[in-house]
């Protein structure tokens, strides 16, 4: 029996920068950009925890019949997977990996994604809007869907983030 050694992994939130998702995981190669029908995008926190390098929701996707959400589908090497669940907060609780099937301009694609446990809604911070919409234009996710992304309403929150590390990172 032979294993595969790659797996594609479908990325809807901030992971779609390239430099985020692969400054823990060198093997990422950008596959196609992709939508995922029946679910919608959502922000918010984990239990009752109120902040995060983020200052705000974060990202995650839920079963939405009638909706779809858009993003990235990386292919990657098995060898990176325990960094990518650990950048997801897979061994903190925060997220669980799912198996979701992908439409692409190929055809349907098996992938792996995450999905936030014990979910609370709240807004996201101006800095991860900024993340996400910039990940959704640099990886050409259709326009439409990202004038739905830059109306999303935030927080408000305006002081440092993590996206301080990732722009410094881009340059």
């Amino acid at each position: 029996m032979t294993s595969i050694s790659t797996f594609m992994y479908f990325a809807f939130g901030s992971n779609l920068l390239r430099e985020r998702l692969q400054m823990m995981n060198p093997s990422a190669t950008f596959h196609s950009i992709g939508r995922l029908k029946d679910y919608n995008l959502n922000f918010g926190v984990r239990g009752e925890k109120m902040s995060n390098r983020w200052h705000g929701g974060v990202a995650t996707i839920e079963e939405s019949i009638g909706n779809e959400v858009w993003g990235v589908i990386w292919k990657m090497n098995r060898d990176d997977l325990p960094n990518l669940d650990k950048q997801e907060g897979v061994d903190k609780g925060i997220y669980r990996p799912l198996e979701v099937k992908v439409d692409t301009h190929e055809g349907e694609v098996v992938c792996r994604t995450y999905q936030m446990n014990d979910f609370r809604a709240m807004l996201p911070s101006p800095p991860y809007k900024q993340v996400i919409c910039l990940g959704a234009k640099q990886n050409g996710i259709p326009s439409d869907y990202i004038r739905k992304l830059e109306a999303m309403k935030t927080n408000d929150y305006n002081g440092p983030s993590i996206f301080d590390d990732i722009r410094r990172a881009m340059e």
